[in-house]
């Protein structure tokens, strides 16, 4: 079974945000239950899509380990029988801080852009070109010139 990335952001929107591991655990529990395989790269494609973003959460609370939102290019859509998780896992509900999620994924596009504009890829520079909308609309975040860059990149 493979679950897709809106499916994976559902998990993570029942929580708020979770750690990788916590998240790899409401995987394996959520497989486990529903008796079926949820694919190892779920998480790195939900990721690389912009359905989920990473953040550093050091303002929100002690533990600073790492932590995934839901991202700009996600509609949650909870899968079938996750609804159970927040009773299975010791996990509290979490409140992202929104400036360190902007800031993350902003960081995290401009690395993108810069290396799919080097690298001559326009498959890249068309699929960042779409996410940029998601993510202006989604956030606080002005990405004209980015996107100028793109588009010169394509044409």
């Amino acid at each position: 079974m493979t679950l897709s990335h809106d499916e994976v952001a559902g998990i993570v929107d029942l929580f708020g945000a979770l750690s990788r591991p916590e998240l790899d655990r409401a995987l394996e529990e959520y497989g486990y239950r529903q008796d079926v395989e949820v694919p190892e790269d779920a998480v790195a494609a939900a990721v690389d899509a912009y359905a989920l973003v990473e953040y550093d959460p050091t303002n929100e609370d002690t533990d600073a380990e790492p932590r995934l939102a839901v991202g700009p290019a996600a509609f949650p859509e909870l899968p079938e029988g996750a609804e159970d998780l927040p009773h299975i896992l010791d996990v509290d509900v979490r409140a992202p801080n929104r400036a360190a999620l902007e800031r993350a994924v902003e960081e995290r596009f401009r690395g993108d852009v810069a290396r799919a504009v080097a690298d001559g890829d326009d498959d890249a520079c068309r699929r960042l070109l779409d996410v940029s909308y998601d993510l202006e609309a989604w956030g606080d975040i002005e990405l004209r010139t980015l996107r100028e860059r793109l588009d010169t990149a394509l044409s």
